[in-house]
């Protein structure tokens, strides 16, 4: 009987990844690193392919880091990155005053959020979650 495997890409909207942690930890050491090693490989054989898209406001550090990345995609647009259904997951690196509105984005646009702590912000009035 023949195994067929079906592989998977996965959108990852990278946001704010230009910074230490971001391009380090998250990026190289953890996105990259599974693409490099072929990807995730789930129990029935198929296997999740983690396709990074970096978003940020410095168009050549971006495009810098993509190559770094073996390639990824990159845009200083984050709209269009949310707008595109090929990117289910969103993941903010940011300082932590440009986290909320921009995780508000996501959440509107219906993606998977992965954020760095804090989760929450401190507005006049109290503290809310994202």
């Amino acid at each position: 009987m023949t195994n067929l495997t079906t592989s998977h890409t996965l959108g990852v909207i990278m946001n704010g990844v230009t910074g230490r942690m971001g391009s380090n930890q998250h990026l190289m050491r953890s996105l990259v690193a599974i693409r490099q090693e072929g990807g995730v490989k789930l129990p029935n054989g198929d296997i999740i392919m983690p396709d990074p898209i970096l978003v940020g406001r410095n168009a050549a550090k971006l495009e810098a880091l993509a190559q770094r990345a073996t390639g990824a995609r990159w845009t200083t647009d984050l709209d269009a990155a949310l707008a595109d259904p090929h990117n289910q997951i969103y993941f903010d690196a940011q300082l932590t005053q440009l986290r909320a509105p921009a995780v508000q984005k996501a959440i509107a646009a219906g993606k998977h959020i992965y954020c760095e702590k804090p989760d929450r912000c401190q507005r006049r009035g109290g503290v809310w979650p994202l």
